[in-house]
């Protein structure tokens, strides 16, 4: 094992995934992408940088995205839930966006990138969101 200087820090990555998200695009795929990404510009990226943190990659209908700490991500996750609960007020349920989420703390190595070494899942939901109309 090489004691070489390492750069490491512990943080709290937060991984999100479209729950049915190949349902969705079956049915119509040119709305669930568009409602995709004005979800991402209107409310994950303002929430992301309130609440401290960064998107690291994202990947079709996931992202990861690291926050400075384990508050600062459930915050977060909160934060987008309640808002997402108030843009999804309809009876459709088919329409609905929902995020699966993982939040994990661990000691990473910064190189570049973000590589956990051995993250822990402290907390696991979801929040869901309605098609957005052109107004929201």
């Amino acid at each position: 094992m090489s004691n070489s200087a390492q750069e490491r820090k512990l943080t709290a990555i937060l991984s999100a995934d479209v729950v049915g998200y190949s349902t969705l695009m079956s049915r119509d795929e040119n709305a669930t992408l568009s409602d995709l990404k004005k979800l991402r510009r209107t409310l994950l990226d303002p929430k992301t940088e309130q609440h401290r943190g960064r998107t690291i990659k994202l990947m079709g209908d996931g992202s990861l995205m690291e926050f400075a700490s384990v508050v600062d991500a459930v915050l977060f996750a909160v934060d987008v839930q309640h808002n997402m609960r108030e843009i999804s007020q309809g009876p459709d349920q088919a329409d609905h966006i929902a995020y699966r989420v993982g939040i994990n703390i661990g000691d990473i190595m910064v190189e570049g990138g973000v590589a956990a070494s051995s993250p822990r899942v402290v907390s696991r939901g979801s929040f869901r969101t309605r098609h957005f109309s052109e107004q929201a």
